[in-house]
């Protein structure tokens, strides 16, 4: 084999280990460059709901805290949430707020009319 074709089987095959741990280091830091997601809620913002009690479910992966109306609630492994709340007559809202190991926050807020019957 001649020297040149020496040089390029080098080069090619440095470029490909390089490519693979370049590929292999933006799997690992998905997480931190695209941060926290709220996904999966179950409500809708802006319903007229007519029972007292709703339940409220959803999935916030890689969440570390989560809270709901200002109250910490508990998640699964996966990032589930699932918890009931108790509406007030009329308007109400819902804050659900996420936050991850790296500091990011996600915070949806949902509208709803609870209407007495």
């Amino acid at each position: 084999m001649n020297t040149n074709a020496k040089k390029i089987l080098q080069i090619a095959s440095l470029s490909i280990f390089f490519l693979i741990i370049i590929i292999y280091a933006f799997f690992r830091s998905h997480d931190l460059l695209y941060g926290i997601k709220i996904q999966n809620v179950n409500i809708t913002d802006g319903a007229k709901v007519t029972e007292s009690v709703l339940k409220i479910t959803g999935n916030a992966k890689n969440a570390i805290n989560i809270t709901l109306n200002g109250r910490e609630i508990s998640i699964s492994e996966n990032g589930d949430f699932n918890e009931t709340i108790a509406l007030l007559s009329g308007y109400n809202v819902i804050n659900i707020k996420a936050k991850d190991k790296f500091g990011y926050i996600d915070e949806k807020n949902y509208k709803l009319m609870y209407e007495v019957n």
